[in-house]
């Protein structure tokens, strides 16, 4: 048997070998799965939209699918509408079938919810929007390398780590923005799949929000963008081949 320290290095890779979708639920009816969409597309691998918010249902198993991914939106995982608790119902589906699945935002509030954990605001009313730091914990730079250091925000509400979570990454007013739980779900405070149209649009209509404390003005939404978006995707073009790609030996010299 090779010692551990001498295994051949381990890759993951996207591509469309498994020709299922995977599944996107979005919350807004001209939410898009952004980036991430974008990169999933550009290796050749489908995308079943969902949009509960619109009546339309989640699938009782995914195995016609390859993994799901849950993304943010403007409700609160403790809102009280019927589709937000049918959403964190469903959460159970992927992780009882173990397979891989992705929070993102208000995806991994619920994610977190589901799991037990509470989702609340900041306690001195501070909101994330716009880019902040952003650390790996030594079991995220594990799973995935390079982290970038500053990640666009949009959010005032956070979420306690689950109990048998592995904290991945962690901020300053917001300790846990990214996790794992069990071998293939995860769950991310930040959004890495923000496209520049889609800063355009949510500084836009979601203008107010700038106003709140700890939120950043409109100009440096995109002066950080220019700054730390290449990072961003470096990171995102990783992450996703981790959680939904498959393990290739890496190539030695």
């Amino acid at each position: 048997m090779v010692p551990a320290l001498m295994q051949p290095p381990v890759d993951y890779v996207l591509d469309g070998r498994d020709e299922r979708p995977i599944l996107i639920v979005l919350h807004q009816e001209n939410s898009t799965p952004g980036r991430v969409g974008q990169v999933l597309g550009r290796h050749g691998i489908r995308l079943d939209i969902r949009r509960p918010v619109l009546g339309q249902p989640l699938p009782e198993t995914l195995d016609g699918h390859r993994g799901a991914i849950i993304f943010g939106g403007p409700p609160s995982a403790n809102d009280a509408d019927g589709y937000i608790r049918s959403e964190l119902d469903w959460i159970k589906v992927p992780l009882k079938e173990e397979r891989p699945f992705l929070g993102i935002c208000l995806g991994a509030q619920m994610l977190a919810k589901h799991l037990g954990a509470p989702v609340t605001a900041h306690p001195d009313g501070l909101a994330e929007i716009g880019y902040y730091a952003l650390r790996a914990t030594l079991a995220g730079r594990q799973l995935v390398q390079p982290w970038p250091s500053m990640i666009y925000q949009w959010h005032r509400e956070g979420f306690e780590l689950p109990r048998g979570a592995t904290l991945l990454a962690e901020g300053d007013w917001y300790p846990n923005q990214a996790f794992r739980y069990g071998e293939a779900a995860y769950g991310v405070q930040f959004h890495a799949e923000l496209t520049l149209a889609m800063v355009h649009r949510w500084t836009t209509r979601g203008h107010e929000r700038l106003n709140l404390p700890g939120a950043q003005s409109r100009r440096a939404h995109f002066e950080g963008r220019a700054i730390h978006d290449g990072p961003v995707l470096k990171w995102l073009e990783a992450f996703l081949a981790r959680s939904f790609g498959r393990r290739v030996e890496a190539a030695t010299s």
